[in-house]
């Protein structure tokens, strides 16, 4: 296919799935937790807003987390079908990771979405909100073993090789890896925000058509608050997360910056943009800002960070898409700090309503949290290459013996269901969007129950 053997055809489809794949849980753990929000509030003041706000968005929760849940089952089979030899070396420790998903996060999950989605004026109401507490828990439980299986990936510890396979020795060390702590709040946050700058985008849609109703007013002032706290320390985190990435794995880092050599001695710059030439070992066209990436990274204005030629040539990653991907992340992420604080200057003049260029930009940044984080797992992701297990497993060690042709019809089915499967999906979502809260005429029937209610 395209003269790609099976190898790159089974790479081309684990990153075709996990790209769809991640899309979903990133949207259902912030909308979740606004969910569980929602309905405190509602609890609290009685406001028939919030109540309408859940019932809006609990539509669109339910349609993620099912996309979500189909998704991640057919990216886990791949471990089996196309990546055995990454299952017979690293099996014993990624397989317990994900079951503790499913017997902790999926469980939990499965076990009270029932009762969030479909316990109106069935169970009291201390009891549906408790649910829906527990299902905004589960997500967060899934997102705890999924990152500490995929950093232990990346530093991996607490494992002995024994007959060409890894032991697990010490399990806290294993979960508890060197970068876990950081990619599992950088991605818990990404998903806030996305699902914020989602929410966010939803309501400028509506404001932009005259629809100034107090429920699309609130939707969209909690989301701009949201965006203004969580941006910023998105930003922190990410910056930690990049210093613990320089320490561990120096080779994406190089990748990142786009740097190629150390023998001047001079500290490095930030190269802004440019076009990293792997074959010429150059970064052509480079806008540079000097020693701006020594002081980032090793907060030094004389010590230069590690450069691609400080590496075999077989173990760079591919630096023209680390590079881009990273830059695209960071410029949407400064963009959302961008409109944090615009909206809480058109809020301080009275104008976040009716500002039109503003209700504007915040409608095109509604995707932008979502291809962020496409971006980010872009960049972890490929400048972990050539390795599977960081240091350990060759990606070209991992991929089960398939031919080409095999591999060409199962990324082509995969091509074709997953357009028709989801695209629908897709359709559901943007049509009840544009009803909108106000148009969701299914919400009396589902009543939330009374104080009075069943506990």
């Amino acid at each position: 296919m395209f003269g790609l053997d099976a190898f790159m055809l089974a790479r081309i489809q684990f990153a075709f799935t996990v790209s769809f794949h991640i899309i979903f849980p990133a949207i259902t753990i912030g909308l979740a937790t606004y969910l569980a929000v929602l309905e405190g509030l509602w609890l609290k003041t009685r406001q028939e807003d919030y109540k309408t706000l859940y019932h809006f968005w609990s539509k669109i929760f339910a349609v993620n987390f099912g996309m979500g849940v189909v998704s991640g089952l057919v990216m886990a089979y791949q471990f089996g079908t196309n990546w055995s030899g990454f299952s017979e070396f690293a099996g014993s420790i990624t397989g317990p990771l994900l079951t503790y998903e499913v017997l902790t996060a999926f469980f939990l999950e499965a076990g009270f979405l029932g009762v969030m989605l479909f316990g109106w004026k069935r169970v009291g109401d201390r009891l549906h909100f408790f649910a829906t507490c527990m299902v905004a828990l589960g997500t967060l439980i899934s997102t705890f073993w999924i990152l500490a299986s995929n950093s232990w990936m990346h530093t991996p510890q607490g494992y002995e090789i024994v007959a060409g396979q890894v032991v697990p020795v010490d399990w806290f060390a294993v979960i508890f890896n060197p970068s876990f702590p950081y990619r599992l709040l950088h991605m818990t946050v990404a998903a806030f925000l996305s699902s914020a700058l989602f929410v966010g985008a939803s309501a400028a849609w509506h404001l932009l058509r005259g629809n100034q109703s107090s429920a699309i007013r609130k939707m969209f002032s909690m989301s701009m608050w949201m965006l203004l706290l969580v941006a910023p320390i998105q930003a922190y985190i990410g910056d930690l997360h990049g210093l613990n990435t320089l320490k561990y794995q120096p080779a994406k880092i190089a990748a990142i910056e786009g740097h190629w050599d150390n023998s001047s001695g001079e500290p490095t710059p930030l190269i802004l943009f440019g076009l990293p030439n792997m074959a010429q070992e150059r970064t052509d066209y480079a806008i540079e800002i000097p020693a701006l990436a020594s002081v980032i990274l090793k907060h030094s204005l004389t010590e230069p960070i590690p450069a691609l030629k400080d590496f075999p040539e077989e173990e760079r990653p591919f630096a023209p898409v680390v590079f881009w991907s990273f830059r695209i992340m960071v410029g949407l992420g400064l963009l959302m700090l961008l409109q944090g604080v615009l909206g809480l200057w058109l809020r301080q003049k009275g104008r976040l309503y009716h500002h039109a260029f503003f209700l504007k930009f915040a409608l095109w940044m509604g995707p932008s949290g979502l291809i962020a984080i496409l971006a980010g797992w872009i960049t972890t992701e490929v400048g972990r290459q050539p390795w599977v297990v960081h240091g350990l497993l060759k990606t070209q060690s991992a991929v089960s013996a398939h031919g080409d042709l095999h591999m060409s019809i199962s990324l082509l089915t995969f091509f074709v269901v997953y357009s028709f499967v989801f695209g629908v999906g897709y359709y559901y979502m943007v049509h009840q969007i544009k009803l909108g809260p106000d148009g969701d005429h299914e919400a009396e029937e589902h009543d939330l129950p009374t104080v009075s209610g069943r506990i």
